[in-house]
C-alpha cells in the first residue's frame, strides 16, 4: 500500500487545444471515482514552480467538456529544461502531496514529464496539440477541431475567391508539421498543398500550373499553405505579378486553436484522460498515452520522444491526383 496513489495533479502545458477541458474533466472525475484527491496546477510548469495549485472536485469540471481552451490555463516555461528547476518542480509536487501527475501537452511537455518521473513523481502524459506532430500517436487532442475550423473558413474564402476569380493562398497552422494543411487540401479540394515536409519552394511550378489551368478555363485557384512554409503575403504578390491573376493571402491563425471541440476530440480526450488515471492507479510512470491503429495504448516517454513522424505519403499523393 506504500505506493498507492492518493493525490493526482493535472496540468496543461504549451499551446492550448480544443478538447483539453474534456481530458481535464476525465482525469478529475476518474480519480474522484477511485477515491483519489485531485489538484489542478494552473499555467503548466510555470504554475507548478510558482505553486499555483488548487484543489479540484466534481464541480470544478462541470460544464467544461464543450468549451475550447483549457480551464487550467497554459504557459510555456523555458527554464524547466534546467536540472535544478526540474528538481524544484519535483519537490513542489511532493510538498503538495502530489504522487501522480497527468501532463497534457506536446513533445516539450513530455520532456518535463519524463524529468519529473525520473525524480520520483509518477507521471503519465497525454498528447494535446492541434498540429498532430507527436510521433507516437495517430491522434492528438485538438487536431480534429482545428481541421474542421480551418476547413469551414477555407470554404468561405473559396466563395469570395470564386466570385472575384482570384487565386487565394490560405495559411493554416503547422509550424513544424503539415498535417492540417494536407487534410484541408483534401477536404477543401485545393489545387496546391504546401507542407514543410514536401514543398520544394519551386514557385515557378505553381505559377506554371495556374497559367495552364487558366488556359483550360479555370477561373479561381486555391493554395493551402502550412505555417512552417510561411511567406503567404509575399507569395501572393509574386504570383499575381507573374500570372496577372488577382491573388490574396488569408492567414487563419489562432482561430484554429479555439472553438467548441468536435465529438471526436471530446470522446478521445476523455478516453485518454481516463486511461492516464488508470495507469497511475496501476503503478505506472513515465508513460504517454497514444492512439495507434484504432486502439488506445501507452509508450515509455523516452521511447515516444525518439520516434519520428512524416505526413501520410499516400494521402499526399492522393491530394495531387485529386487536384488535377
Amino acid at each position: 500500500m506504500e505506493n498507492k496513489i492518493r493525490t493526482i495533479g493535472v496540468l496543461t502545458s504549451g499551446g492550448d487545444a480544443p478538447g483539453m477541458n474534456a481530458a481535464i474533466r476525465a482525469v478529475v472525475r476518474t480519480a474522484l471515482h477511485s477515491g483519489i484527491k485531485v489538484k489542478g496546477i494552473v499555467r503548466g510548469y510555470q504554475g507548478l514552480l510558482e505553486e499555483d495549485i488548487i484543489d479540484m472536485d466534481g464541480s470544478s469540471v462541470s460544464d467544461i467538456i464543450q468549451r475550447g481552451g483549457t480551464v487550467l490555463y497554459t504557459a510555456r516555461c523555458p527554464e524547466f529544461v534546467k536540472s535544478e528547476v526540474q528538481d524544484r518542480g519535483a519537490e513542489i509536487c511532493k510538498k503538495h502531496g502530489i504522487d501522480g501527475l497527468v501532463v497534457i501537452g506536446g513533445d516539450g511537455s513530455f520532456k518535463g514529464a519524463a524529468a519529473l518521473a525520473k525524480r520520483g513523481v509518477n507521471t503519465v502524459a497525454v498528447p494535446g496539440t492541434i498540429d498532430l506532430d507527436i510521433a507516437c500517436t495517430d491522434y492528438s487532442i485538438g487536431f480534429d477541431t482545428a481541421v474542421n475550423t480551418a476547413m469551414e473558413t477555407i470554404d468561405k474564402v473559396r466563395d469570395t475567391s470564386t466570385s472575384h476569380e482570384r487565386c487565394s493562398i490560405i495559411e493554416v497552422m503547422g509550424r513544424l508539421a503539415g498535417h492540417i494543411a494536407l487534410w484541408c487540401g483534401i477536404a477543401n479540394g485545393a489545387e496546391d498543398v504546401l507542407t514543410v515536409e514536401r514543398y520544394d519552394y519551386d514557385e515557378e511550378h505553381i505559377i506554371k500550373n495556374i497559367i495552364e489551368r487558366r488556359k483550360q478555363g479555370k477561373r479561381h485557384y486555391i493554395i493551402i499553405n502550412a505555417e512552417g512554409v510561411g511567406d503567404s503575403n509575399g507569395m501572393a504578390k509574386r504570383i499575381e505579378a507573374a500570372t496577372g491573376m488577382e491573388t490574396r493571402a488569408t492567414i487563419i491563425g489562432y482561430a484554429q486553436r479555439g472553438g467548441n471541440p468536435t465529438a471526436m476530440d471530446r470522446v478521445y480526450a476523455s478516453t485518454m484522460g481516463t486511461k492516464a488515471v488508470d495507469l497511475l492507479i496501476a503503478g505506472a510512470s513515465n508513460r504517454v498515452i497514444a492512439y495507434k491503429n484504432g486502439q488506445f495504448i501507452d509508450y515509455d516517454i523516452q521511447e515516444a520522444l525518439a520516434m519520428s513522424k512524416d505526413i501520410d505519403g499516400y494521402m499526399y499523393d492522393m491530394s495531387i491526383r485529386l487536384s488535377r
